[in-house]
């Protein structure tokens, strides 16, 4: 075939099929214009609601997705391919794809889930097995928190779901709790005091719950006593700092002391003697136990067997000593 055949059959083919091409572009872009503009409403819908951003970006990435592929269906009909065979082969490749990507589906439901119950929002501060840290992305496949050493840790949703969650960001007041070892030789009432004060003298700690401090434990080199105070979850680590510092200066000024992790150890000068109980030990009492009726016929045949063999030696011992007499 030579280019002039080549040709002819071109021009034959856009001849034959003009109004179908016509329609193909024209479907086209009119399929192009009305999915920007399905697009642009129902994100308008969306940003009315009270759906999480990151699920209202799921969701207008799903319809756009569904969208083009009715429109790539369409205009394959119109050039004669046969639908039922690409919507198998698409069934097809979609299934391998999901038999390969297991784990990302399972991120992918596990963050629906996250976003739909809305565990937590961004801002939250949150524990997640030995990770804990500020959430600042949350996506459908991973939620990305930062630690309190600026560090950016990305948790699949997979793990968030499967585990224990701690919200600690989830009301907007925490309970900020201190336990402060004095010594044994410490007044209770000034140490309660000198704390009740510290925590009081901060702005951030609200005085609605009152701030509380008690004894709590007779530990092995210490007192222990267990303090706690309200403040906004924003400045949780604020008190926290403030009142540790503070606490530590005001126990110096009281002479109230921090012992350090002490042994006490003595001399002994007793004889070290146990008392004991100098009788002997106890003969042997044998227990009566419950034989079966079978067993103890066994054990009456058996002891009459060797009562007759015993009369049998002696009847025997006998006669060898009367033939020995006899001699």
């Amino acid at each position: 075939m030579d280019w002039a055949e080549i040709w002819q059959t071109i021009k034959n083919f856009f001849a034959d099929n003009v109004w179908n091409i016509v329609a193909f572009f024209a479907t086209l872009v009119i399929g192009m214009i009305l999915i920007k503009i399905l697009l642009s409403v129902f994100r308008k819908i969306f940003a009315r609601t009270k759906i999480e951003e990151v699920a209202q970006g799921f969701l207008l990435a799903i319809l756009k997705f569904v969208f083009w592929l009715i429109l790539v269906l369409i205009l394959l009909s119109l050039i004669g391919v046969q639908i039922t065979g690409v919507v198998t082969a698409l069934s097809a490749a979609i299934l391998a794809v999901g038999m390969a990507l297991q784990s990302n589906i399972s991120n992918l439901a596990n963050g629906i889930v996250i976003v739909v119950t809305k565990m937590f929002k961004k801002g939250d501060y949150i524990f997640v097995g030995d990770k804990e840290g500020s959430i600042v992305e949350i996506h459908f496949l991973f939620t990305t928190i930062n630690t309190k050493d600026n560090k950016k840790v990305t948790i699949p949703n997979s793990m968030i779901v499967n585990n224990a969650v701690v919200n600690a960001g989830a009301n907007p007041r925490r309970r900020v709790d201190f336990t402060f070892p004095v010594a044994y030789e410490s007044d209770v009432e000034t140490v309660k005091k000198v704390v009740l004060e510290v925590m009081a003298s901060c702005g951030k700690v609200y005085l609605d719950p009152a701030p509380f401090c008690k004894l709590k434990v007779f530990g092995a080199s210490s007192l222990d006593f267990f303090a706690n105070c309200w403040c906004d979850a924003s400045d949780y680590w604020d008190v926290y700092y403030y009142v540790v510092e503070h606490v530590f200066n005001e126990f110096k000024r009281n002479n109230i002391s921090i012992p350090f992790q002490q042994i006490e150890m003595r001399e002994r000068t007793d004889p070290g003697t146990m008392p004991f109980d100098a009788a002997p030990l106890p003969e042997r009492v044998e227990k009566e136990r419950p034989v079966e009726e079978g067993k103890l016929a066994e054990i009456k045949r058996a002891v009459e067997g060797k009562k007759e063999a015993l009369e049998d030696r002696i009847g025997k011992r006998k006669k060898s000593k009367g033939k020995k007499e006899e001699a």
